[in-house]
């Protein structure tokens, strides 16, 4: 593994972006970071329905909970599965989903469900990279591992960066790098088992993480260091003023979002609770919706609680003619989940 990658992997994440205004320059650089960032944002008018038809009314609707329930990319793989097959795969999915194996489905099941569905590629990217990092092969990644891995060629030729001046340099990742991992290291055993380990590589995904990702948030546009963000860093991290003409539409109201809605207290720059509240929104909670649509369209004695029966008679809402590869994964390791 070229240590480089491993830090590019790591730095990428700081630029992750949901870009919240369609139809913006690229130039534009969006923070705001929303969990299970794949569910659409369109939330279900429940309305008593559930009777899982093949009514054509019910086709974008359906489209949705397959995304949701399966994940995007995995709900357009059984096109070419019968009913029969579909409805065979969904017991299955259905006896995973019900943890604690009474027999029973609540939301809450399906909603953890629906969470780990959506964070699959999160796993999986983990699971391919673990053996770069675990360099002694005893399933653990100890932070002397990681460095080495990622940092040793610097370690090792530290005159070749001694002019480094950006804030990406190595000289800054590696102490930053660090406190990240001891972060994830929550028995402090100074080594990450993979979920430990996951929630280094993808802290936006862990509550345990986000005040590292909040903080982070801060050293990467604080460029003058005094431990605010004001207007015109703000703007500097979404748009590069290159060729000295006038400011795009966008940034004006930019300007303003930052003025009415990034300033909380209107003291003219944005602490570390304001970046917060600017990049971990407590946004509508679109798996618990989700669980809760589904339930409510399946249920059919109203216990507020879903049996496999239930589910398979409602089986078009939850996967009908376009669900997943769940045929290929059922036959594959989930450690992951």
């Amino acid at each position: 593994m070229q240590a480089r990658s491993g830090v590019v992997g790591v730095v990428v994440l700081l630029s992750a972006a949901v870009l919240l205004c369609a139809g913006k320059p690229t130039l534009r650089k969006e923070r705001v970071r929303h969990e299970t960032a794949e569910l659409s944002g369109r939330p279900h008018q429940d309305d008593g329905g559930g009777d899982g038809g093949d009514n054509n009314n019910n086709n974008n609707s359906f489209k949705y909970d397959h995304e949701a329930f399966l994940g995007k990319e995995e709900a357009t793989t059984f096109d070419q599965l019968s009913p029969e097959e579909s409805k065979d795969r969904l017991g299955k999915i259905v006896d995973r989903i019900d943890g604690d194996k009474d027999g029973y489905i609540t939301t809450s099941e399906l909603k953890a469900w629906i969470k780990r569905v959506q964070k699959r590629y999160v796993y999986e990217n983990v699971a391919k990279v673990w053996t770069d990092y675990d360099l002694n092969k005893d399933d653990r990644i100890s932070w002397e591992e990681y460095k080495q891995a990622t940092y040793g060629y610097y370690l090792s030729n530290p005159e070749e960066f001694e002019d480094a001046t950006d804030q990406f340099s190595f000289r800054k990742m590696l102490p930053r790098d660090e406190r990240r991992f001891h972060a994830a290291d929550l028995d402090g055993d100074q080594g990450a088992d993979r979920e430990e380990f996951t929630s280094f590589l993808h802290p936006e995904e862990f509550d345990h993480m986000k005040d590292i990702v909040v903080k982070e948030t801060l050293e990467d546009i604080d460029r003058n260091g005094d431990g605010h963000v004001d207007q015109d860093e703000y703007i500097a991290d979404m748009f590069a003023h290159e060729d000295g003409g006038p400011e795009p539409d966008w940034v004006k109201t930019e300007r303003d979002q930052f003025s009415d809605f990034r300033d909380l207290n209107k003291d003219g720059k944005m602490d570390l609770e304001e970046i917060r509240h600017w990049i971990l929104p407590k946004d509508y909670d679109h798996a618990q919706a989700e669980a809760r649509h589904l339930v409510y369209e399946s249920d059919l004695d109203k216990d507020q609680m879903l049996t496999k029966a239930e589910v398979l008679e409602n089986w078009n809402m939850f996967v009908g003619s376009q669900a997943t590869n769940y045929g290929e994964d059922l036959t594959r390791s989930h450690d992951e989940f």
